[in-house]
């Protein structure tokens, strides 16, 4: 390490620096760290152990940006324990099952006193001692309680503080922010408008009045203990949407990124459009490497869970202290009480399921397709010069049917692989196996519907019983098309004679010259919205039963969203959701007759999951170098 470097890193005065700090760094300078890289590891591990800070290190060994001298985001927030936070908590949990989530969800229940500030690493244990000091000075005349009162609007619900309460909070973050901005020479802007606890932020205005009854159960003068919080992001993914992996992927190739269990990715929307279809390209939060990773390995996580809390400061005074024996037995005592609100307030009661008395809409996606694995040229691959087809890899199908025209319509109108025929069967079988009974079957024209829809059916073993109506209406968004043009899909004769079971009386609400190419965002939605209903409506309601519909990826969101009664989705939005639907992904609404409306509730079957398998040549590496 070079003399100048440690001499930088030394001027940092020792009377604001705590032993136990300094001693982290000083041990990590010994295993031979440079000043810089160990100072931004502790920073990132929020100063706590030498090992947290190694570990880190050795996580990003391969990290390009790790030399890069960026600081952290730091923001101070007060934030409420004990009992009041554990219904705060449970109405987090409640109104997401109830209503979906909302930007609120994004992050913990907090009280906002300083927004996110930058500050260099080596002037951050500056903030801990003027959190300590601001902390002291005013824990004197905190409030033993804070009034809340809850305030709502069409897209706001949340606690404001009172006046009074309030006057107190905004002096001492004008205080931090004050010593702060001095001593670390970072601009810390403290927040002096409108004090408030946010409890939902940004939600659709007919749920409004459900979270409203779920705030109400919320009694703002529970015993609390006010923490004031000092919390830490990264500044370079303040705009990105943070995932986190459900299963372990290996990298296949150069450029995939290596992903454990519990892994938080970094994902730039913006930067998606031109990645395969079923991948993003994201960075590790673990490591700092940038590279692919398949999208149904993940699941959304929220804006908050890659956050470091640092320090933080008990207001707690000895009237309001609370032992960990008193906090579990508080903690027993909010369930049993929350429980018991919920078994007595018909609000929180769920309609029961019962598959042979309700009706019920599946809606599916199709298998895996060919061109998913093998790319847009796929068709090149399996014929010979003279135009037949031929099998050249086991996972492409053994023939493709027969058609009157051109076989080369099937590259636009692909059909499934044989890992697609096998998911779809597997489906079929997982829905024998739950009893579900399929009453009908209505498919996308496009072929790689139809042959879902066909191998659901005989995993149901209904092949014989029910017949497939194809539905133009079903197609996708025409926009996504890569030709541009209305693909040129087999017709029901076509289908039929190639052994599908297609119900050949069956007229579609949308006729296929009815498609539009490349159709705006706002025909797609009002025809899927139109076709759905149309759909129900020609179901008998006095039938039992489930409508099966398989179509693509935008059909889970663009039938079933006005089947329950929720507005489309910005088309931006739309297209991230969809992005990240796999083969087979599946949405079940139910009817609610006396209610005369339909309920989006769990499927009939779990997900079906998998790895990927890539293409092995047993000459490189076993027989050549």
């Amino acid at each position: 390490m070079a003399v100048a470097e440690t001499q930088l890193y030394a001027k940092v005065s020792n009377k604001h620096r705590s032993k136990s700090t300094a001693a982290l760094l000083e041990s990590l300078l010994a295993k031979g760290f440079p000043a810089h890289i160990a100072q931004k590891a502790l920073v990132a591990t929020g100063q706590k152990t030498v090992e947290d800070a190694t570990k880190w290190l050795h996580s990003h060994c391969n990290d390009p940006s790790l030399e890069d001298p960026i600081p952290q985001e730091y923001a101070l927030y007060l934030c409420p324990t004990g009992r009041l936070h554990n219904y705060l908590q449970e109405f987090w949990k409640d109104s997401k099952r109830q209503c979906g989530k909302n930007r609120a969800h994004e992050v913990f229940p907090h009280i906002t006193l300083c927004d996110f500030f930058t500050c260099e690493d080596q002037k951050v244990e500056l903030l801990y001692d003027t959190l300590k000091r601001v902390g002291d000075s005013f824990s004197p005349t905190f409030p033993s309680s804070i009034s809340l009162s809850l305030h709502s609007s069409s897209s706001y619900l949340g606690f404001f503080i009172g006046d009074s309460h309030a006057n107190i909070l905004r002096e001492f973050s004008l205080a931090f922010s004050s010593e702060a901005s001095t001593l670390t020479d970072c601009h810390v802007k403290p927040c002096l408008k409108q004090l408030h606890l946010t409890l939902a932020h940004k939600f659709y205005p007919h749920h409004q009045k459900t979270l409203e009854q779920l705030a109400k159960r919320i009694n703002p003068g529970e015993t609390c203990q006010w923490v004031a919080a000092l919390y830490s992001r990264d500044m370079r993914f303040v705009h990105y949407q943070t995932l986190k992996a459900l299963f372990q992927y290996k990298p296949q190739n150069i450029d995939e990124l290596m992903i454990n269990a519990g892994d938080f990715v970094y994902v730039d929307p913006t930067q998606q459009s031109d990645v395969s279809e079923g991948w993003v390209i994201g960075t590790s939060h673990r490591t700092g490497c940038r590279g692919f990773l398949p999208e149904n390995y993940t699941e959304r996580a929220n804006e908050s869970d890659t956050w470091v809390k640092h320090r933080e400061y008990n207001f707690a005074t000895a009237s309001r202290s609370f032992t960990q024996t008193e906090n579990e037995l508080s903690l027993q005592t909010f369930h049993a009480g929350y429980m018991q609100c919920h078994h007595e307030n018909p609000f929180f009661t769920q309609a029961p399921r019962n598959a042979a008395l309700q009706r019920g809409v599946l809606v599916m996606r199709h298998g895996e397709r060919v061109d998913q694995v093998f790319g847009k040229s796929w068709l090149q691959q399996c014929l010979t010069s003279d135009g037949k087809y031929y099998r050249a890899d086991l996972n492409f199908p053994p023939t493709l049917p027969k058609r009157k025209d051109s076989t080369k319509h099937f590259e636009y109108d692909p059909p499934l692989s044989c890992c697609g025929v096998f998911q779809s069967r597997l489906i079929g079988e997982a829905l024998l196996d739950q009893e579900v009974t399929v009453s009908y079957v209505y498919s996308s024209p496009a072929l790689r519907c139809v042959q879902t829809a066909q191998h659901i059916l005989q995993g149901l073993k209904l092949d014989h019983r029910v017949k497939i109506r194809v539905e133009p209406g079903l197609f996708e968004w025409t926009k996504w098309e890569a030709s541009r043009t209305i693909p040129n899909f087999m017709t029901v004769t076509e289908l039929s004679e190639a052994s599908y079971k297609i119900d050949t009386s069956y007229r579609g609400n949308f006729p296929l010259s009815s498609l539009v190419p490349s159709e705006s965002y706002e025909e797609y939605v009002s025809r899927s919205s139109a076709v759905v209903k149309q759909i129900i409506t020609a179901c008998p309601s006095k039938g039992k039963g489930v409508i099966l519909i398989v179509g693509h990826g935008s059909s889970l969101a663009s039938l079933t969203r006005p089947l329950i009664g929720l507005p489309a989705r910005d088309s931006s939005d739309f297209a991230q959701v969809v992005r990240k639907i796999p083969s087979l992904g599946m949405c079940y609404c139910e009817e609610l007759k006396e209610e005369n409306k339909w309920k989006m509730v769990n499927p009939p079957v779990k997900t079906l999951t998998h790895g990927a398998n890539a293409a092995f040549n047993w000459r490189n590496g076993i027989v050549e170098d």
